[in-house]
């Protein structure tokens, strides 16, 4: 008596085409996210762009359907626009540059120098403060500066004084703030430094100087650059720090929140200030190969 194998059934023949085809698979995994993203995010920063186009009566304060360059006109032309502009990219470039002063010393000792067995412990320690409130950290830092606070204490004996609330205050805050994504791209980059290649330069007679600039800086370059991302974009786009420490200082962030209920096209405009600077900083650090390390 023989008998015959059942016929495939639909779920067999399509896991079988799927299997038989990776790429059609990876297609079919990554359509949702991708779907998602273009229609959430890239459909979000197209009508952002549409309506930076668009006017509102100053009357009503309703938005009026005109096409126009009136708004990306004022941007150019309006002093205080450029100021706060230029101020923005500025604060996100100390903060930045901070970041990476702060962190490297921290991620060298966490990856070569601390025993291995507490790195995973240390590494947990970094990213504690991020799973703490935004607002909690932002306002812890408020009372540490306030006039007489802890920071006007801990100086008084040495005859200083801190900051206070401006655009220092804000410097400060924001390098506290996004810190840990500096350290970590660090850490992972000096943690895959080979022994052999320190071991070379001493044997070849290079000083500590010599070893960090041609060895140890090439190395970890894209991890910097791959932390600079999140510090560089995040500061640039942030507003809460800066009403909660900043004084008077304003932001872009702070003159789109000002203006989304008074005037919405001239908010979207302004809008497309930091998205412009951060495509041209990610084009910029893309030479870097930067990008892949994320």
């Amino acid at each position: 008596m023989t008998t015959t194998a059942p016929a495939a059934g639909p779920v067999r023949r399509l896991a079988g085409t799927l299997h038989r085809r990776p790429r059609l698979q990876l297609s079919l995994l990554l359509s949702a996210p991708l779907a998602w993203l273009a229609l959430a995010y890239l459909g979000s920063l197209t009508v952002l762009f549409l309506s930076a186009f668009w006017t509102t009566d100053s009357f009503t304060s309703n938005v009026v359907k005109i096409w126009n360059t009136d708004n990306f006109t004022a941007l150019f032309t309006t002093g205080v626009y450029r100021q706060v502009a230029l101020r923005s990219i500025g604060v996100a470039l100390a903060v930045t540059a901070l970041c990476v002063l702060i962190a490297f010393p921290i991620a060298f000792y966490t990856a070569r120098i601390a025993k291995p067995e507490r790195r995973p412990l240390l590494v947990v320690a970094i990213l504690t403060p991020l799973w703490a409130s935004y607002l909690v950290k932002a306002y812890a830092w408020r009372l540490i500066l306030a006039q007489g606070g802890l920071l006007d204490w801990a100086l008084k004996p040495l005859g200083l004084e801190g900051p206070g609330y401006g655009l220092t205050a804000t410097v400060l805050v924001l390098t506290y703030l996004w810190l840990p994504y500096m350290i970590l791209p660090i850490h992972a980059g000096l943690e895959q430094l080979p022994d052999s290649l320190l071991d070379a330069s001493a044997d070849l007679g290079a000083r500590t100087g010599r070893t960090f600039r041609s060895v140890v800086l090439p190395m970890i370059l894209p991890s910097i650059a791959a932390g600079s991302v999140f510090t560089f974009s995040l500061s640039l786009g942030d507003y809460i720090a800066v009403q909660i420490v900043g004084g008077k200082t304003q932001l872009v962030g702070n003159l789109i929140y000002s203006n989304i209920t008074l005037d919405l096209p001239l908010a979207a405009a302004l809008g497309t200030v930091p998205v412009v600077v951060i495509v041209l900083y990610l084009l910029a650090v893309r030479r870097t190969g930067a990008l892949s390390s994320l």
